[in-house]
């Protein structure tokens, strides 16, 4: 069976992290997502907590960029950690099967074969449900928070790709998971991923 690749790009509080650890157990694949990072830290150096700290936005602080750059030229710190994920996912992908989660996975794999990239959403009221029921957010502040989570996603998807984050055309399939719930949306992908990669 040839190597299958699913990345999962998702808004935050709609469960795609849970789905698509379900998704890879489902088919016996790897998962990833912080296990990405220690892949990343290990290849280029960088300690692990740079990456953490970082994951998925971008710190616009003008002293922090002045103070943390990395390797010769002067490369923003931040721009040193996408390139080491990316990296990352490139070689993941080329060695085995799995699902990934976010990372602008979909971009840097944008020139593999047997990839399927899937974007979940859901409904705002029920990603901050979510959000205070299953992420331990306070209620006062989970509204706000979601949309800001949303906001880094979406800034730092925008400035590293040439695409734009959650539109429709960049998917080869959008699930509402506040729809089928969160097994239901698992059970869907199962089956569009059988027929996607003709099992």
């Amino acid at each position: 069976m040839s190597k299958r690749i699913i990345t999962i790009t998702r808004q935050y509080g709609s469960g795609g992290r849970e789905i698509g650890e379900k998704l890879a157990k489902r088919l016996d694949i790897e998962f990833y997502d912080n296990k990405l990072l220690d892949i990343a830290a290990k290849d280029s150096g960088i300690h692990k907590t740079h990456f953490e700290e970082s994951d998925e936005r971008r710190t616009n602080s003008f002293l922090y960029l002045l103070s943390t750059t990395y390797g010769q030229g002067g490369v923003p710190f931040d721009d040193a950690l996408f390139f080491a994920q990316l990296n990352a996912i490139q070689k993941i992908a080329s060695r085995e099967s799995c699902v990934i989660i976010g990372r602008c996975a979909d971009y840097a794999l944008r020139d593999f074969n047997n990839v399927v990239n899937i974007y979940i959403t859901a409904p705002l009221e029920d990603r901050i449900k979510r959000a205070i029921n299953s992420y331990g957010i306070g209620e006062k502040h989970a509204a706000e928070y979601v949309k800001r989570m949303d906001k880094q996603r979406i800034s730092y998807y925008n400035y590293y790709t040439d695409k734009r984050w959650g539109v429709p055309e960049n998917y080869e399939l959008c699930v509402d998971s506040a729809a089928l719930g969160i097994d239901g949306s698992v059970d869907l992908l199962e089956s569009f991923i059988k027929m996607y990669f003709k099992e």
